[in-house]
């Protein structure tokens, strides 16, 4: 974002730089893993339509897919680092806790089998 304008936090239609856009593969593990807290934090507020039983899921894959853009367009953010830096934060405690679950289920799972 060499000379262009810092356009976060200036609401929909704002031109999104293409490192944000782009980070992450175009993902947002943050947002997928956290839905409305990640909202919350980000003031996207249609994350909420997470808490409702059968949209949460398909909600939380458009808040992977679209969540960088909209993190962008309604928080405003100091530079392109600071984003990715905070994005990578959530990632990291979203994958963190995911691994987590998983193990805990996996033990469970063995215990319940072996007895």
């Amino acid at each position: 974002m060499d000379n262009m304008e810092n356009t976060s936090g200036q609401g929909a239609g704002v031109i999104v730089p293409y490192e944000v856009r782009k980070w992450n593969g175009g993902w947002n593990w943050g947002a997928f893993w956290f839905e409305w807290l990640w909202g919350i934090n980000h003031n996207v507020w249609i994350s909420l339509l997470t808490l409702i039983p059968y949209v949460n899921l398909v909600m939380a894959i458009v808040l992977g897919i679209k969540g960088n853009e909209w993190a962008w367009q309604q928080r405003r953010w100091d530079s392109v680092e600071q984003f990715q830096r905070t994005q990578r934060i959530w990632s990291n405690w979203g994958l963190g806790i995911f691994i987590a679950v998983f193990i805990i289920v996996m033990v469970i799972c063995y215990m319940a089998g072996s007895q």
